[in-house]
């Protein structure tokens, strides 16, 4: 994905901040970093629009197949049950969705009722779940630990890590970008730029 020098504006148009040529590369994970309201989840929103419809700043490769995930894990909505979920985004037959269901911490009795039903926890693995099934080659992810157990984080950190896929990340868990970041973004005075370490930053965003 390539970057062309843009502005991530409100929805009214208030720039929040600028990038300058900016790119991610295969195998890149990216955690953007930045204090509330400095617009991470702005920038989210921009790139999975570009990807799906033509932005002159913003493009992906051809072969870009995206994974994405919100705070909210709205992506779930479109689904009525978690056996549906499964079903529509790949072939397993039914005693694999079953135990991958069941692997995601969704129980027999719980995989035909209402997504709606579920705690946060077990949306959120869900939300990993199907993300895995769909076999990303990028991950476009805000706040992905919200929710997860630890259990479920240090899956989420093999996934990422195993999969060798590239990845945009939004976090505020130390711990989860120490581990899974190998570049690190910051919006800091209206700009996006690069730094080689994210402990400082935590630092300062926690003294706030």
């Amino acid at each position: 994905m390539t970057i062309n020098d843009t502005a991530i504006t409100t929805p009214d148009g208030r720039i929040l901040f600028r990038i300058a040529r900016s790119w991610i590369e295969n195998g890149d994970r990216v955690a953007l970093l930045g204090a509330n309201g400095t617009g991470k989840t702005r920038l989210v929103e921009r790139l999975r629009a570009a990807l799906a419809e033509s932005d002159p700043d913003i493009r992906g490769a051809t072969s870009l197949k995206l994974g994405y995930s919100d705070q909210a894990l709205s992506q779930l909505d479109t689904f009525a049950t978690p056996w549906e979920a499964v079903k529509r985004l790949s072939n397993l037959p039914d005693h694999l969705t079953r135990s991958q269901l069941a692997g995601a911490g969704v129980g027999i009795d719980a995989q035909a009722a209402p997504i709606t039903r579920l705690s946060g926890g077990q949306r959120a693995r869900l939300a990993m779940l199907l993300l895995r099934l769909v076999q990303p080659n990028f991950y476009l992810l805000d706040e992905p630990t919200n929710h997860l157990d630890i259990k479920g984080q240090d899956m989420l950190e093999s996934e990422l890590i195993e999969h060798g896929a590239a990845c945009l990340l939004v976090s505020h868990d130390r711990a989860f970008v120490r581990a899974v970041a190998t570049r690190i973004w910051v919006i800091t005075g209206k700009r996006l730029v690069e730094v080689d370490d994210s402990a400082p930053i935590f630092d300062k965003l926690m003294s706030n």
